[in-house]
C-alpha cells in the first residue's frame, strides 16, 4: 500500500473511532445549555423510527432517558414488542423545574436528576430510579454529607425482611463492595434524617426511569460515576414532587408541561390519577392568552412534554 493510501487509511480509521466516542458519549450525556434570558425551556423533542429488534429499554438507554418517561411520551405503544417503523416521540425537551438552579436537583414526578454546575451554563440531566410503592423516596432539602468510593451496603432489617418474605433472599447484614453490591461503585449519602439515603449507582440492567428502590435514589453506572466526580461534600440536594411545570417564557410564549401523579398504593397504579391544582397554576392557565383546549388535552394526558398553550 502506498503512503497516500496508508495515510488515507489511518484518517479514515481515526474518524471512525472519533465518532464512535462521540455516539457512544451522546448516548448517554444528556447536556443542555441554560436559557440566557431565565426561560425555563431546554432541549428539543426527538424523533425515533423502531428498528426491527428494539424496544423501549433499549431505546431509553440510547436516548439515556427513563423508561417510564418514554412509555408516558408515547401511550398506546407497546413497550416490549413496539412494530418496527413506528415513530416515537423522544422526551428530550423539557421545562427546568422552578427551584434554585443550584447542586443537585431531583423531581420524583419526572423521575429526573438535575445537576447544575457551578458557574457554569448549563445543566446535566439524567433519568432516575426511586422508591418502589410503600418504600416512596421523601421530598427533602438537604446537602451532600459524603462521598463513597466502592461502597458496602448494610441493609436495615426492613429491608432484609422484605428481601426474606417477597423473595426468599437471606440478605447478609453486609454486602461487600463488588459486583454483587446493589449501590454499585459510587454512592453520596444525604444528610437527611438519620443518613439512610442515597443516590448511588446499580449493578443491575435494569430500573432506572421506574420506581424500584427502597427509597434510595438510583442512576446508571456512568452517570453517577461523572456526578460522583463533580459534587462535592456540603452540595445542594433539592427533592421535590411536582407533576405540573409551567413557564411563562421572555419571548411571550407560555408552556405547560404534565406529568402523571405518582401512585399511593398498587390499586391505583393502573388508573389515571387526578392532579392537584395550585392556586399559582389555576391563575397561568386562567389567563386571557391562555388557549384552553390545549391546557385541557395537556392536563388530561399527562404526556410528561411541554406544550405551548398560549393562543
Amino acid at each position: 500500500m502506498s503512503a497516500n493510501g496508508l495515510i488515507s487509511k489511518y484518517i479514515a480509521l481515526t474518524l471512525l473511532w472519533f465518532f464512535s466516542v462521540v455516539m457512544t458519549s451522546c448516548a448517554w450525556a444528556n447536556v443542555y445549555s441554560l436559557p440566557a434570558d431565565g426561560g425555563r425551556l431546554i432541549g428539543r423533542i426527538q424523533h425515533h423510527e423502531v428498528q426491527k429488534g428494539e424496544y423501549f429499554k433499549t431505546i431509553a438507554d440510547h436516548y439515556n432517558i427513563g423508561i417510564l418517561e418514554l412509555m408516558e411520551s408515547n401511550p398506546g405503544v407497546d413497550p416490549f414488542l413496539p412494530t418496527p417503523g413506528t415513530e416515537l416521540m423522544i422526551p428530550t425537551q423539557m421545562l427546568i423545574p422552578d427551584v434554585v438552579r443550584k447542586g443537585v436537583v431531583i423531581n420524583l414526578a419526572e423521575l429526573r436528576l438535575y445537576y447544575f454546575p457551578k458557574h457554569q451554563r448549563e445543566v446535566h440531566v439524567f433519568p432516575i430510579g426511586i422508591g418502589k410503592i410503600g418504600w416512596d423516596t421523601p421530598e427533602m432539602t438537604t446537602t451532600i454529607s459524603s462521598r463513597i468510593e466502592n461502597p458496602t451496603w448494610t441493609p436495615p432489617k426492613s429491608i432484609r425482611k422484605a428481601y426474606l418474605e417477597e423473595k426468599g433472599i437471606v440478605l447478609p447484614p453486609v454486602v461487600p463492595a463488588g459486583p454483587d453490591n446493589p449501590l454499585g461503585n459510587h454512592a453520596l449519602r444525604l444528610a437527611y434524617g438519620y443518613g439512610s439515603y442515597l443516590i448511588h449507582g446499580t449493578n443491575k440492567d435494569f430500573g432506572i426511569g421506574m420506581r424500584v428502590s427502597s427509597g434510595c435514589v438510583r442512576l446508571n453506572p456512568k452517570d453517577i460515576a461523572w456526578l460522583f466526580e463533580q459534587t462535592r461534600r456540603g452540595e445542594p440536594v433539592r427533592i421535590i414532587n411536582r407533576t405540573i411545570k409551567i413557564s411563562a417564557e421572555p419571548n411571550g410564549e407560555k408552556w405547560i408541561e404534565v406529568h402523571s401523579p405518582l401512585s399511593e398504593t398498587e390499586n391505583d397504579s393502573q388508573v389515571q390519577k387526578a392532579l392537584k391544582l395550585t392556586s399559582d397554576i389555576v391563575r397561568f392557565i386562567s389567563d386571557a392568552d391562555i388557549d384552553n383546549q390545549k391546557a385541557n388535552d395537556a392536563l388530561l394526558s399527562q404526556r410528561g412534554l411541554p406544550v405551548n398553550i398560549r393562543w
